[in-house]
Formats: C-alpha cells, sequence, structure tokens
C-alpha cells in the first residue's frame, strides 16, 4: 500500500521545484525527501521528475499525477489541521501565516517561550488570505490587504525597502551620479554591478525599480539564493547589491557588515498588517502574539533604519 507521506512529498517537491525547498517545507531532511519520491517513483513505475542540476522538473506523467492528487491532498491536509485543533482542549494550538524572512528574523526567537501550542505556515499572500478565510490560519503577517468581510486587518508597522551592498562596494561614483539626478547615469551605475535576487520573489526590486526608473529592471540577478536571509548572509562576503526590506539587515547595517546605498529618489514603503477574523477563539494567543510583533518592531524603528 502506498504511504500517503510519498505522496504529501511528491506535492512539495512539485511546487517548490527543489528537493531542498521541499523539505524545509515539511520539515524533514533532504535524504527523507528523496528516499519518498524514490518510493513513489517505484510504487508507480515511472520517472516523475528529471533531474536539471538542482531543479526538478516535472515529467509529463509526474504533471498528470499532480493533477489528479493536489486537491484531495489539499482537502486531508486541511481536515488534519482543523482536526488537531478540535482535539486539543487543554493547550491551544494557533496556526500563524508569514513569510519565511519575517519569521526568521522576528518570531522565531520566542517559540519556546510561547504559553500555547504554535503551527507556522509559510507561503504567498493570496493564498494565505485565503487560508484564514477558510480557518485554516488564525492569524497572518502580511503587506497585503484582503477584500474578505469576514477579515480584520490592523496596521502595526511598515517596512522600507532598500538598496543595500556589500561593504567592499565603491559608492563614490553613484554618489556623485545620485547628486545629478540624473536617472540614466544612476540606472546605468547599478546595472553595472553584480547582483543577488530569490527563487521566489522579485517584487521587491520590480516595484524599487518602477518607482524610481519608470519601467521594471531589463537585468536578471547575477546569482538566484532560496530566500533573503540568504541574500544578507552572501552580501557579507563583500561585493554585491540587493533590493531587501530594511528591517531584514538593519543590524548588518549597524554592524558595518553591509551598507545602505540608496533609499531611492521616491520611498518605497509598504504597511504591515496583522490579519485575523473577526470570530475567533484565540483573542488571548493572538493578542500575545501581536503584543510580541510591536516589541520587535518598535525596536527596529528606534534603529533609524526605518524613515
Amino acid at each position: 500500500m502506498v504511504n500517503l507521506e510519498w505522496y504529501r512529498t511528491f506535492k512539495a517537491i512539485y511546487k517548490t521545484g527543489t528537493l531542498t525547498g521541499a523539505a524545509d517545507t515539511l520539515f524533514i531532511s533532504q535524504p527523507g525527501v528523496s528516499l519518498h519520491l524514490s518510493s513513489l517513483e517505484a510504487y508507480v513505475g515511472y520517472k516523475l521528475f528529471d533531474r536539471t542540476g538542482r531543479k526538478m522538473i516535472p515529467t509529463e506523467r509526474g504533471k498528470v499525477l499532480f493533477n489528479a492528487v493536489s486537491e484531495p491532498l489539499t482537502k486531508l491536509e486541511d481536515v488534519e489541521k482543523n482536526f488537531q485543533k478540535s482535539t486539543e482542549k487543554h493547550t491551544p494550538t494557533i496556526s500563524i501565516g508569514m513569510c519565511f524572512e519575517t519569521f526568521q528574523t522576528t518570531l522565531e526567537q520566542y517559540v519556546s517561550t510561547l504559553p500555547f501550542n504554535l503551527i507556522i505556515s509559510f507561503g504567498e499572500y493570496p493564498e494565505m488570505l485565503d487560508q484564514l478565510d477558510k480557518g485554516i490560519l488564525d492569524l497572518i503577517i502580511t503587506p497585503k490587504k484582503g477584500v474578505s468581510p469576514n477579515i480584520l486587518h490592523e496596521a502595526f508597522s511598515s517596512e522600507q525597502i532598500i538598496l543595500v551592498g556589500g561593504k567592499d562596494v565603491d559608492v563614490a561614483s553613484f554618489k556623485k551620479a545620485v547628486k545629478t539626478k540624473d536617472s540614466n547615469q544612476i540606472e546605468e551605475w547599478l546595472k553595472q554591478e553584480k547582483w543577488y535576487g530569490t527563487t521566489g520573489d522579485m517584487e521587491h526590486l520590480f516595484q524599487f525599480w518602477i518607482l524610481n526608473f519608470g519601467h521594471k529592471p531589463n537585468f536578471r540577478p547575477n546569482y538566484i539564493v532560496p530566500n533573503m536571509n540568504s541574500i544578507i548572509r552572501c552580501l557579507k562576503g563583500g561585493t554585491g547589491l540587493a533590493v531587501v526590506p530594511d528591517f531584514l539587515c538593519k543590524d548588518e547595517i549597524e554592524k558595518g557588515d553591509i551598507q545602505l546605498i540608496w533609499k531611492g529618489n521616491k520611498m518605497l514603503e509598504n504597511t504591515l498588517y496583522f490579519g485575523c477574523r473577526k470570530n475567533t477563539s484565540y483573542q488571548s494567543e493572538i493578542g500575545h502574539i501581536k503584543g510580541l510583533f510591536r516589541q520587535m518592531m518598535g525596536k527596529a524603528d528606534d534603529a533609524n533604519v526605518h524613515v
């Protein structure tokens, strides 16, 4: 009989495109992901992915299988999460959705101190809004507001999107270009540098470029890494540029590990919201999490990285 975890792993590989991404999503080891995949391929009798470097490209049979199992698996996961809550009466369990970088930079350090059970979910903002509306998630941290009448959005902080670089980047000529206010000259200097980006989200770079130059960047980053925290660690090597939210790199800027290069001629700032349902049984637990975020974001504002 097939192991349902094999299908869950197959779905995670399909959605993330890598074994590493699937392992991170499922909180299991990469060898475990490989074992599940090889077991499922042996069971169904054909290859489900072609391996191209580190990228996993679904075969035609893999696409057919995904279309067949994706919706049933999603429904099963929804049942699993809701059932888990209903059977734990003494210690509440709340589910929170946010981006991976936000979790690492903020809430991760407090998880072990929480007086209730916690499930953290990572995903795209539209997906998280939908799961919040359906009752799968209890709270989300998001820069985007939904339209559901069942969801309350509460602004609690903001993030400024800034251009940062390694400490060894020579910015003397760039500063001269900025003083001229010649956008073509500024853009040309930027395009000559090495750039970092992430596999799943280029939105910050696109928004920053459109706001300051009137169009999307006509280049691709030189180095694509898993997430923005990876970018910041890479920049500490000394060179390269990236566009990132300021709260993710405030400590590195203060220490001189990386440098703030430009906030743009026009400020790109996102409001951050708490999103929760109007009717929830977890007001106390959600209030606890909100308090932690307000405390952490207050410290970020005091660091003078926000403008």
